[in-house]
């Protein structure tokens, strides 16, 4: 359980950090990140650079509250509760109807769908597992660091697909 858990919380900080550049990378990626909150229609009009900073700072404080051992239990907590609001915001948006790009990554014409609803879920389920292992110690002997190494590696492979998730749906979706 516990290189389950490294896997995770490398998983959620890789992800976490790729998805806060893509909005804080300039004044325009953080516009059209304001645009896409606008467009959800989540929040008052007067409020939505309010969320947008609030959510670009929760995505940016991750990484490293999940990388250290002290503060992993902190960083889960706030994984859990970021990603709760923003599959809610998902659903919610996808329930009305709206047709908007998704933002989690950059300004994409991909529009939300079910599959950013499901990558939402699968990432709040991976931050419960290493919540649930937060505690665990790591165990002894000497293939702990090759263990580690393939925890850190498939969380690493995992945040690429992630990331990576609507370019790869269209890589593979079929022909039209």
């Amino acid at each position: 359980m516990y290189y389950a858990a490294v896997a995770c919380r490398v998983l959620l900080a890789l992800v976490f950090a790729a998805s806060a550049v893509s909005k804080v990378r300039g004044r325009a990626a953080f516009t059209a990140f304001e645009d896409a909150l606008r467009g959800m229609r989540l929040v008052p009009a007067g409020r939505v650079r309010r969320t947008a900073l609030l959510v670009a700072a929760a995505e940016t404080a991750l990484p490293p509250l999940l990388a250290l051992p002290a503060t992993a239990t902190a960083g889960l907590l706030l994984a859990v509760g970021l990603l709760a609001g923003l599959t809610a915001s998902v659903a919610v948006t996808l329930r009305r109807g709206a047709v908007v790009g998704c933002p989690c990554f950059g300004a994409t014409a991909v529009p939300l769908g079910r599959r950013h609803l499901v990558r939402n879920l699968l990432l709040t389920a991976a931050a419960l597992t290493a919540l649930a292992a937060a505690h665990r110690p790591a165990p002894d002997g000497g293939a702990q660091a090759a263990a580690l190494l393939l925890a850190g590696g498939a969380g690493a492979l995992a945040a690429l697909v992630t990331a990576t998730l609507d370019d790869l749906a269209a890589l593979f979706a079929p022909s039209r």
